[in-house]
């Protein structure tokens, strides 16, 4: 069930499994602040469902900002998953390669900055990263 639309993101909702399905947004300089609130939004809306496993889909994501902001946007994020009480993030890898080389960066230097709650992990496919969320891969 779709939890919260908008230009910017989208949250999808399984309650059955209890899996959260983002749709990582396009990260423009002009929309930076705009997303920042859209990340304030999701991570109510994790704490309002209780929400234990994401997928954070970037397969279609454009980054259009500088390392630096983008490094910004995704520790932003990550704060405010650490603020909820997500146990599994699986990550779909963004089909072009600067976009993901630019994630995998991202990802490592979250990884290194600060222990996290949660595990994370990157999948080339939807249904490896639902199996590794429910336990089953």
């Amino acid at each position: 069930m779709i939890l919260f639309q908008n230009s910017i993101v989208k949250l999808d909702y399984n309650p059955a499994t209890d899996i959260l399905e983002i749709e990582y947004p396009d990260l423009h300089g002009y929309l930076l602040l705009e997303i920042k609130h859209n990340i304030n939004i999701i991570v109510d809306i994790i704490k309002s469902y209780d929400v234990k496993k994401l997928i954070l889909d970037s397969t279609r994501t454009v980054i259009a900002v500088s390392e630096e902001e983008s490094k910004e946007v995704a520790m932003y994020l990550a704060a405010g998953i650490m603020t909820t009480r997500v146990q599994k993030v699986a990550r779909l890898q963004s089909l072009n390669s600067d976009v993901e080389k630019t994630a995998q960066d991202n990802v490592g230097h979250i990884e290194r900055a600060q222990t996290l709650p949660f595990q994370i992990q990157n999948f080339t496919s939807k249904t490896e990263a639902t199996l590794w969320l429910l336990g089953s891969l």
